[in-house]
């Protein structure tokens, strides 16, 4: 293939990456964004093998395709939706491992002559490592691995700091004076950093670390890409990236509180952590007979789906309940939190599955307005974006965090397992509220019930 169509096949992959992006930007287009990403992969990774360039140990090189292609694709289609953002951590984790190895076979192959490339070469070896253990970090604390609380070594603080400066100096050491052991140690300081960047991060905050983590591997993509001399690499990397950053910033907005807050927290004492004990305080239960007269008899109902909701895999029968009350002549919406869930657009694929019309999905910020005036909210699964102490208690580790309304509403109805708290790890004084009214069980079960009494309401 000649180098004019190498680069032409270099642009189409890269106008399909660009594409992907704008397609994942609304749920209605997400599916064909995916579609349009992988394909752009595909021609990238074809181009690449018909490009002229010398490829050694051709077998070798098909088999790790074929083994990795396998392995992503049963993967990705027995994963639960509960356990994408693990995944997602994995993934990502693997891509900044990969990048940083490439970087350092490139090292031993040809050296430190050129000090530009040099460069570029620690930038990758250094981001992508971090990006590497600390997703596997992740990985482990979402999988409930190790705790999903925050974990503070000793003296943590000073050794991190003492980790991080070390890997800058060694950093600026190897590019001014190029040694193969330097390299090495270079390596395990970054994978430390990885680790110890992580660990104090609680639960509730790791999908940000996630996202940060995601724009370190496009940015190690995309320094590796100027070590190859792969444009495609560079504009992939980069798009990686700055999209990996601009979500984090968002995300870390919808918490309330500024990224530093959520990395560095826990060192002071102000990161979301895990969930502990329920209070033993009394709250109204009801029967879902009892819900489902106040679902028939409403007006007006918002539904707040939760992480709870992904877990008993009750999105279809949520779908059927306001399919039935939308029939009855009840106006019904969705209210979805940016942070809902365990990644950003959780709920909007989890609700997607069950094919719910887009136009009922309403952000924070349009359907907040609507609290006040709805007769049921009902809340699946769902804790800490609507805790009204982001609102009022400064102590608490959510403070600052926007929400969902619902303490405006005239009634509310909680779906839950237990009075075990959010990922955050504190109580919600709505449950204790006398216009609440909480029908305890597996999601899926309680919905199925109310779905068979409101037939007779």
């Amino acid at each position: 293939m000649s180098s004019t169509w190498t680069q032409f096949g270099y642009l189409v992959a890269a106008v399909l990456f660009i594409l992907a992006l704008k397609g994942l930007s609304s749920p209605r287009t997400a599916r064909n964004g995916n579609l349009l990403g992988a394909l752009g992969a595909l021609i990238g990774t074809a181009v690449l093998f018909f490009s002229g360039i010398p490829l050694e140990n051709l077998a070798l090189i098909i088999a790790a395709i074929a083994v990795g292609s396998a392995i992503g694709a049963v993967s990705a289609r027995k994963v639960k939706m509960t356990q994408m953002p693990q995944l997602v951590a994995l993934f990502n984790g693997v891509g900044g491992g990969a990048a940083a190895l490439i970087s350092v076979i490139e090292y031993l192959e040809h050296g430190g002559e050129d000090k530009l490339a040099l460069t570029a070469t620690v930038f990758t070896v250094v981001v992508g490592a971090v990006s590497f253990s600390g997703s596997i970090v992740t990985f482990m604390k979402l999988q409930e691995l190790m705790t999903t609380r925050p974990v503070i070594v000793p003296a943590g603080k000073y050794v991190t700091i003492l980790v991080a400066v070390a890997t800058v100096v060694g950093a600026v050491w190897l590019v001014m004076a190029p040694q193969t052991w330097l390299l090495v140690a270079l390596l395990a300081l970054a994978l430390v950093f990885g680790v110890l960047f992580v660990l104090p991060v609680g639960g509730a905050d790791v999908p940000i670390v996630i996202s940060l983590l995601n724009a370190f591997t496009g940015l190690s993509v995309a320094a590796s890409g100027y070590v190859l001399g792969n444009v495609l690499l560079i504009i992939a990397g980069t798009l990686v990236g700055a999209s990996g950053t601009l979500l984090t910033r968002e995300m870390a907005k919808a918490m309330g509180r500024p990224i530093t807050s959520t990395l560095f927290g826990a060192f002071s004492g102000t990161t979301a952590g895990s969930a502990g004990p329920g209070s033993d305080r009394p709250v109204r239960s009801g029967s879902p007979n009892d819900v489902a007269i106040m679902l028939g008899f409403a007006s007006k109902v918002i539904l707040v789906p939760g992480y709870g909701l992904a877990v008993a895999q009750a999105q279809n029968v949520l779908r059927e309940l306001a399919d039935m009350l939308a029939e009855r002549g009840v106006e019904v919406d969705y209210a979805i939190h940016p942070v809902a869930g365990r990644m950003p657009g959780h709920m909007n694929v989890l609700l997607a599955e069950a094919s719910v019309p887009y136009e009922q999905l309403k952000e924070m910020d349009e359907i907040n307005p609507e609290f006040s005036s709805t007769d049921v909210v009902l809340v699946v699964g769902a804790n800490d974006v609507v805790n009204p102490a982001a609102r009022t208690d400064k102590s608490a580790p959510i403070y600052g965090m926007p929400i969902l309304n619902v303490d405006q509403a005239q009634q509310v109805v909680f779906l839950k397992r237990s009075m075990r708290p959010g990922f955050a790890g504190i109580e919600n004084e709505i449950l204790y509220d006398q216009r609440t009214m909480l029908l305890f069980g597996d999601a899926k079960d309680s919905l199925t019930k109310v779905v068979s009494a409101l037939k007779n309401v």
